[in-house]
């Protein structure tokens, strides 16, 4: 068997686990008593708006603009996800279309295996650890790490737009020191995927400053994050620490808006597009740091009252 073809069976195994994971997080959260509802166990059909998001925001990830810092404004603009939960909806509801992209993409791109192998498994890591920590973390905690998140993203992303990073060189895989940054660069990738921030851009930049093909970062980051995603959203899903109706949207709109993408539109002038995706990253940013800092002004005067 080509090992490409081991890696697209190893995941088609890894999403039915997923798919039937959230499937029975799912039958538990509608025996839950109507007083106990939360974000989590809500299982109301998702509205068109939720659907319409997944379909936008994964029709441009497939196109290479990225889908969870547009996905976080939105949330935030409409109010549709507390902040606590926002990077466990982003996980689950966008690992279905993902995984989408990684079928239709991996196996037409060549990649050194080695490298492609190493870096998959050190993302999945990071984001298994990460997961973890997050899912974990109080509503401050998580606008201060995403916030933080997202200005590193809208940084990477205007210096990508500017040509300011290495044009990278021909080789498809690394090794030796270079392969050893590549699978540590990697594993911290996928830890700080848990917080919102999308792995596509730092990792085609990661790829580029090794002298790799910039083309190889394709498979790279969509494999990457295809197996990383369901690791880390089942933690998520299992700690309750998502909005299920939201994360349904966005994966009933997502799927779809991915093979639109990659199989009819296929490319798109995206110039303009992004560096307005480098704005609402921003605003985003911005905003959820403002967001902290009145939420820990607003814990200061409770201590002060009690």
């Amino acid at each position: 068997m080509h090992p490409i073809t081991g890696l697209l069976t190893a995941l088609g195994a890894l999403t039915i686990v997923y798919i039937g994971g959230w499937a029975r997080a799912f039958m538990e959260a509608r025996n839950t008593p109507a007083h106990e509802i939360s974000p989590a166990t809500d299982t109301r059909p998702p509205s068109l708006f939720q659907i319409g998001l997944g379909a936008v925001t994964n029709f441009f990830d497939a196109l290479g603009i990225g889908s969870f810092a547009t996905t976080t404004t939105v949330f935030r603009l409409k109010q549709m996800v507390p902040d606590r939960i926002i990077p466990g909806t982003l996980n689950a509801g966008h690992t279905l279309p993902t995984i989408a992209q990684a079928f239709i993409f991996t196996s037409v791109i060549p990649v050194d295996i080695l490298t492609l192998f190493s870096m998959i498994v050190a993302a999945v890591l990071g984001a298994w650890l990460g997961a973890g920590v997050v899912a974990s973390w109080p509503k401050r905690k998580v606008q201060i790490g995403m916030g933080i998140a997202l200005l590193v993203a809208a940084t990477l992303m205007l210096m990508t737009q500017l040509n300011l990073f290495p044009g990278g060189g021909e080789a498809l895989g690394v090794r030796g020191p270079k392969l050893a940054m590549a699978v540590a660069g990697n594993f911290l990738l996928g830890a700080v995927m848990t917080l919102g921030i999308g792995l596509y851009a730092p990792c085609m930049i990661l790829v580029s400053m090794l002298g790799m093909n910039p083309t190889a970062a394709f498979p790279i980051m969509m494999g990457s994050c295809a197996f990383l995603m369901p690791i880390g959203s089942l933690r998520f899903i299992r700690e309750r620490s998502y909005s299920l109706r939201v994360a349904l949207g966005l994966a009933i709109g997502g799927v779809p808006g991915v093979l639109l993408a990659a199989y009819i539109v296929k490319s798109l002038p995206l110039y303009a597009v992004r560096w307005l995706v480098i704005v609402v990253v921003l605003y985003a940013a911005v905003t959820l740091l403002l967001s902290a800092s009145s939420e820990k002004a607003a814990s200061a005067a409770r201590a002060a009252e009690a």
